[in-house]
């Protein structure tokens, strides 16, 4: 197999290839509105800071669950999270851990 990659064109034999494409969060859009990492995907949980708190004027107690935002029950899961393992498996758990926190979120 041939590619076009940053060293030139390289040539080696193969017998299969895995290709990943897609990686990009697309969430520009969400910029004003939730905390973004540097790479552009959404901070949840324990990757917010303080002052991405402070910014969205949280308005609980409590620090945000596992997949929760900046934004008071508003949760990101799968590719466009940061951290997430960017893959469709993983995405689905973390959605369905998600429905049980939106239950929680959702009581209070």
């Amino acid at each position: 197999m041939t590619w076009r990659g940053p060293k030139g064109t390289e040539t080696h034999p193969l017998a299969h290839v895995f290709l990943m494409v897609g990686a990009q969060p697309n969430s520009a859009w969400l910029e004003q509105c939730v905390a973004l990492d540097a790479n552009g995907f959404m901070k949840t949980g324990t990757d917010l800071t303080a002052d991405d708190l402070s910014r969205a004027g949280w308005p609980v107690t409590r620090p945000p669950f596992l997949f929760e935002t900046n934004r008071h029950r508003i949760f990101a899961v799968g590719d466009v999270r940061s951290g997430s393992v960017k893959r469709v498996a993983s995405a689905v758990g973390e959605g369905s851990v998600c429905v049980q926190l939106v239950h929680r979120a959702l009581v209070e």
